[in-house]
């Protein structure tokens, strides 16, 4: 048996460090070649790490929130032959006989992955007790397994931490064990218990640079912010005729494709909205090219993919494309480049909605419109109530280079161009 030595690799984009998210493995662990062991978090993107060998982890280094510099060890495998340590013969043979008591006490408190596969079936373990509206804790990667399997993770049992839950408890629920039970009292159940446990849960990987992002923006930026309301009756007929007729293949338009066609209409007559800000050098770089960041939450937190060059998109490039970068963040596989370069940014409640909100800049731009779900409302049209499809829209601008007269005529455009749609293609 040999020792092999994985260092972090080199993730590319210039890349020198990266924030251990999630251990995957733990030691003592069976792994196979492109298994999945480590996921690192850089300035650029969340990215899972494989295995580069067959081999049993042997030591893991740097716990998740530490930072681990490209090029330094950070797992460690027993594998079959030399490995690629340096270590001489002696050494080796002192660490092999240092570590078989360790083997040996391993074996008796719990078999070997490999001979729990291999035995007979083994009861599942308890369910753990999640109150209602809390999120299951499981990996990017049983996420995305559960996401194709079509199961619920609420309904698996995690054998981890917190009732974790790992692709060996995943395993079992597919195979149809116990892990299916729900946490929940059955209906028609008297018996209430009170919960007096707390959790503490460590702000590391994306939610920590979701917090620092936001902090930095928040306290360096003076924001404002500007609300209208758009009457989108025209609006949705169009939509409605438009997804009627669409062209094979192409997506069914929600009202974002329309809102970003808006914007680079509005955008080219408020060049100082599409702009970023360098507050240290104190240059504002107004851009031509318009790539508008699509805040999109995902089970890992939020992220902002890029449609880059709306510009030069009619309404259908740009539904598509839009489509293809959310969901390529929701699933983990978006690059770096979709991840950077915004210029804009527009956020959507979507379905939740709300009447109004204040975004939060995305530095170092200087604005972001608030989309909120559209309904029906009773509205005032010459003298006369009448039922108008309606939809808010929120904004907040970096007052210290956007004027208040400018944020605001940016919005009213945007206002003209969604209320008088057939104005978004001329």
């Amino acid at each position: 048996m040999g020792v092999y030595e994985f260092k972090l690799p080199d993730i590319g984009e210039g890349v020198v460090e990266g924030e251990v998210v999630e251990w995957m493995v733990s030691v003592g662990d069976v792994i196979k070649e492109d298994d999945p062991i480590l996921s690192v978090m850089t300035d650029k993107a969340t990215v899972e790490i494989p295995s580069p060998v067959n081999g049993v982890v042997s030591k893991i280094i740097g716990e998740p929130g530490d930072i681990l510099p490209v090029g330094e060890v950070c797992i460690e495998f027993e594998v079959d032959g030399d490995g690629n340590t340096s270590a001489t013969p002696a050494a080796k043979e002192a660490v092999k006989v240092e570590e078989t008591p360790k083997v040996e006490k391993a074996t008796k408190a719990k078999p070997e992955p490999v001979a729990v596969k291999a035995a007979a079936p083994v009861s599942a373990p308890e369910p753990v007790v999640r109150a209602a509206g809390t999120k299951a804790l499981a990996s990017p990667a049983v996420r995305q397994r559960a996401r194709q399997a079509n199961i619920d993770l609420q309904l698996v049992a995690g054998s981890g931490p917190a009732g974790r839950i790992s692709h060996a408890d995943l395993d079992r629920h597919i195979a149809g064990g116990a892990g299916g039970a729900t946490s929940f009292a059955p209906l028609g159940s008297s018996t209430k218990t009170k919960l007096t446990g707390t959790e503490e849960i460590k702000v590391i990987g994306l939610r920590r640079k979701i917090a620092d992002s936001m902090m930095a923006s928040y306290s360096s930026i003076a924001h404002f912010s500007y609300f209208e309301e758009v009457d989108i009756t025209a609006l949705e007929e169009l939509r409605q005729h438009l997804n009627a007729t669409r062209p094979d293949g192409a997506p069914k338009l929600t009202y974002l494709p329309f809102i970003m066609q808006a914007l680079v209409k509005a955008l080219r007559e408020s060049p100082e909205c599409n702009a970023l800000y360098d507050d240290e050098s104190n240059v504002v770089t107004r851009h031509q090219a318009i790539h508008l960041g699509i805040a999109t939450q995902t089970d890992r937190g939020l992220y902002v993919p890029v449609v880059k060059h709306v510009e030069a998109m009619d309404i259908w490039q740009s539904a598509v494309e839009m489509v293809r970068v959310t969901s390529a963040t929701r699933e983990g596989k978006a690059g770096a480049d979709e991840l950077s370069g915004s210029t804009f940014t527009i956020t959507s409640l979507g379905r939740l909605g709300g009447l109004g909100a204040t975004p939060i800049i995305n530095k170092p731009e200087v604005g972001i419109l608030g989309v909120h779900n559209a309904k029906e409302r009773a509205v005032v049209r010459n003298g006369q109530i009448v039922v108008r499809r309606m939809m808010n829209l929120s904004s907040s601008w970096d007052h210290r280079v956007v004027d208040g007269h400018d944020g605001a005529t940016l919005v009213q455009r945007v206002k003209t161009y969604l209320e008088n749609p057939a104005t978004i293609f001329m």
